[in-house]
């Protein structure tokens, strides 16, 4: 009887679980056996490894072999537990020494042949190992740009199992990483491009300066689209720790780019209004996959035609704009993804959607059918509500150019270095993440600046969070004008902002 372990990684989510694999081979008649709660892709394994390992020159126990993933309660979802499975089982036929096993974690998929192939959450399973204290790791090849993300883990690749063997018995080295090169944010859409709409241009920018939801309502053509895939370039390139927690989604979510997996741009995320619910918030048998809420955090999603997706889709962002991330209940477990991003909302103003107002056929009733597809609980937490106009002229050679985006991104960057000086100590680097009770107390404005504010909640025209939201607004707009705390006309013009017939 012969009993050898090595060890891999399961994912909930993002967050990370240890998994020892036990290999027991005793007596009895040729067989294997998989315990452990594995779905249905995982009990195939024991197959697929068993041809692997024959295939690679090794030689599979002629006799009973019994194959333990603990802890046992625990989910096992997926196909990267078969490069530890393969390990444990050649250490307890004593094929390969297991001193190495010690501290090493080891994923990867198996193909008949012995191939090593790339499994999606290499980058959350070696972060989760890294707080665990293990220091090693052992991955595909393919996916060691992106396991040499993790700081302070020693990553191996192999292309085969017979180059695991072989490292195993110290008989050659394996691949190691090279240093990993950041993407630099290139040459994003340039808001000069947008010819007009002024008070748009401004809403956007007060968006990009204090992390604020934005919605823009107006006919079709007059560069709602436009103004929204220029919000990532008015935002501040990624921090290191932000770019990690960008890939690690992306890692899940199988879409990371091996070849340059750390991105400094702020994700941009446009789904169609066809898009379910599911792939919006994240769903799926078994343990739900991230949706595009969670794609877009610490960046841009964007709705257009937002009156066309349906409520069902539009009510199920509420939580997640308050929380900044997703909470999704399976049978097998829960799971949470981060979703802090900044939602853009764009639509028009009825179903014909004609260029100017007056020449509308809809009725009354039809129209505010349409728009009451946003309801008053996801407005209310939008903080910047404009009524975008036609264009009237297209002429830009009159030495009056827009302002491009180098020049707006300056003016932003300024302002939430402002915020995040303020803020820091207790915690919140934007205006849009402090906290109501903070903006009351603690950071309470004079009454006079707050007057138009009070006189907005006793009339019932604003609710206790949209007060809230004005003051993180006004907040902005201050930083923005380099003030020192806003005043009774930032409080004022961030309330004009709310302005429902805006919506």
């Amino acid at each position: 009887m012969a009993l050898a372990r090595s060890y891999s990684v399961a994912l909930l989510g993002l967050e990370g679980r240890l998994v020892e694999i036990e290999a027991d081979i005793g007596a009895g008649m040729p067989g294997t056996k998989l315990v452990g709660l594995p779905d249905p892709g995982l009990r195939e394994a024991k197959d697929r490894v068993r041809a692997a390992v024959r295939n690679s020159g090794q030689s599979w126990p002629d006799t009973n072999v019994t194959l333990g993933l603990s802890p046992a309660d625990l989910p096992k979802v997926g196909s990267s537990y078969d490069l530890g499975i393969a390990v444990a089982v050649l250490a307890a036929a004593a094929a390969v020494p297991s001193d190495r096993l010690a501290g090493t974690v080891l994923l990867g998929e198996l193909a008949l042949d012995g191939r090593l192939r790339a499994v999606a959450g290499i980058l959350p399973a070696l972060l989760a190992a890294r707080r665990l204290g293990y220091r090693r790791a052992l991955v595909p090849v393919d996916s060691v740009t992106e396991a040499a993300l993790v700081d302070g883990v020693e990553v191996h690749g192999a292309p085969t199992l017979s180059d695991v063997v072989a490292w195993l018995r110290d008989e050659a080295p394996l691949c190691e990483p090279g240093p990993v090169q950041p993407v630099v944010a290139g040459s994003a859409p340039d808001l000069a491009d947008v010819v007009g709409q002024p008070e748009a241009r401004w809403a956007l920018e007060v968006a990009a300066a204090g992390g604020h939801h934005v919605l823009l309502t107006g006919p079709p053509g007059i560069g709602k689209t436009m103004l929204a895939t220029r919000l990532p370039g008015l935002l501040p390139p990624l921090s290191a720790d932000e770019a990690l927690e960008v890939a690690a989604i992306r890692s899940v979510d199988g879409s990371l780019s091996r070849s340059a997996p750390l991105a400094t741009v702020p994700p941009f995320v446009a789904p169609h209004h066809s898009i379910s619910r599911g792939a919006l918030v994240g769903g799926g048998s078994g343990l739900a996959a991230p949706g595009a809420v969670s794609k877009a955090h610490r960046g841009v999603l964007f709705l257009d035609e937002a009156a066309e997706y349906g409520a069902e889709r539009l009510e199920s962002l509420r939580t997640v704009l308050e929380e900044g991330e997703i909470r999704l209940a399976r049978i097998r477990g829960v799971v949470r993804y981060p979703a802090a991003f900044q939602l853009v909302l764009a639509s028009n103003t009825c179903p014909c959607a004609p260029p100017r107002d007056t020449d509308c056929t809809c009725t009354p009733s039809a129209r505010r059918r349409y728009l009451s597809r946003l309801s008053g609980p996801l407005l209310d937490r939008v903080d910047l509500r404009v009524r975008m106009r036609p264009v009237t002229v297209m002429r830009t050679d009159d030495g009056a150019r827009p302002e491009d985006t180098t020049c707006v991104r300056q003016r932003v960057v300024a302002a939430r270095r402002r915020a995040a000086d303020r803020w820091s100590r207790h915690g919140w680097r934007t205006n849009s993440a402090v906290p109501g009770p903070a903006l009351w107390r603690e950071f309470a404005l004079p009454s006079s600046s707050t007057t138009v504010v009070e006189q907005g909640l006793r009339r019932g025209a604003l609710t206790a969070r949209g007060a809230d939201r004005c003051l993180r607004v006004a907040w902005t707009l201050a930083d923005l004008a380099g003030a020192d705390r806003p005043d009774g006309d930032h409080v004022a013009a961030a309330l004009d902002f709310r302005d429902r017939r805006a919506a």
